[in-house]
């Protein structure tokens, strides 16, 4: 599947990415990030790998427990407010890739109950799904306390820090880990080469702007509401995130470079899976294995952005087939 082509669509990457990268002296770094036993634990909560990993010191059990109300509370959450039991089996990369359907059509007496979506996966029934996507981005981008009441605010709010102290603060960690990233036109000495280093002219003070990206191999609507309930919303806008499932990780890899790419634009994949390293791999772009481990040297918390900087300017500065992925 390949993204709307038309010029509106065209318009609208090109607006962004000039409003990212306005002059010659700026530097445009494009984080993609995998999601989960990455910015957030979940399956290896639920399988019990990320407990064993601490040999004895965590009790298995009790993060199963957590893993399996997460799990329960985050169905219940797609199917009551994002319309996963109607769409669970039309999953799209991105939220946008049905925007040629979408006429525009005024949404807030439109009853979705009553419009006979469902198969055949014609037309029709695709600008009504463009209607349901439109509609979930505009829930995303209003936030959780306009999706859920106030009860389930402090429910999910309790499960978040029963959480983040389970596991030493790995969710609030990565979260502030991209709030750091996510700041925008901040004045940085950027390595212009790890062979200059000697050299007055190797660093400069450039201007640097940081964007997230998401790209996860689960469906599309979980991935939005994940997002939503581990506090990431804010940080990754809904248009910046894409589910590799059916598509994988190299498609949606080379959508991004074609959003983005350009001069003085810069990738960096973080993530703890094969698929991206070697979708990375392939791009030419570094790679950061993200481990689970109690001593692991990239985790939450513990990665630092000076880690990453260095990661980005030795790859960049020197020929990619030399750099150790």
């Amino acid at each position: 599947m390949d993204e709307p082509s038309d010029s509106t669509s065209m318009s609208h990457d090109q607006k962004e990415k000039a409003s990212l990268e306005k002059a010659t002296n700026e530097k445009l770094n494009v984080y993609i990030w995998d999601m989960d036993e990455t910015i957030i634990l979940l399956k290896s909560l639920l399988n019990g790998t990320y407990a064993m990993a601490f040999n004895g010191s965590k009790d298995v059990q009790k993060g199963i427990e957590i893993g399996k109300r997460w799990e329960t509370r985050i169905l219940q959450a797609c199917d009551e407010f994002f319309f996963y039991e109607q769409i669970e089996k039309y999953n799209e990369p991105f939220l946008d890739s049905l925007r040629e359907y979408d006429d525009g059509r005024d949404l807030s007496d439109y009853d979705f109950s009553k419009d006979d979506y469902g198969p055949p996966y014609d037309d029709p029934n695709k600008r009504k799904l463009a209607y349901r996507h439109r509609m979930i981005g505009q829930k995303y981008a209003q936030g959780l306390h306009d999706v859920l009441d106030h009860e389930m605010i402090n429910v999910w709010d309790d499960l978040y820090e029963l959480t983040d102290a389970y596991t030493d603060r790995w969710l609030s960690s990565a979260r502030a880990f991209l709030e750091l990233l996510s700041v925008e036109n901040r004045v940085s000495t950027c390595v212009v080469s790890p062979l200059k280093a000697e050299s007055d002219a190797a660093s400069t003070d450039v201007k640097c702007q940081n964007l997230n990206v998401l790209v996860t191999s689960g469906s599309l609507i979980p991935t939005l509401v994940k997002c939503l309930l581990f506090r990431l919303d804010d940080l990754i806008t809904h248009g910046n995130i894409y589910s590799s499932c059916e598509v994988g990780k190299l498609r949606c890899f080379s959508w991004i470079k074609e959003r983005f790419g350009g001069p003085g634009v810069q990738f960096c994949v973080i993530g703890d899976g094969p698929e991206e390293c070697e979708a990375a791999q392939f791009m030419k772009w570094p790679f950061i294995r993200i481990n689970l481990r109690p001593n692991g040297t990239h985790r939450f918390p513990g990665l630092t952005t000076e880690a990453i900087s260095r990661r980005i300017s030795t790859f960049y500065g020197i020929d990619a087939k030399n750099s150790d992925l």
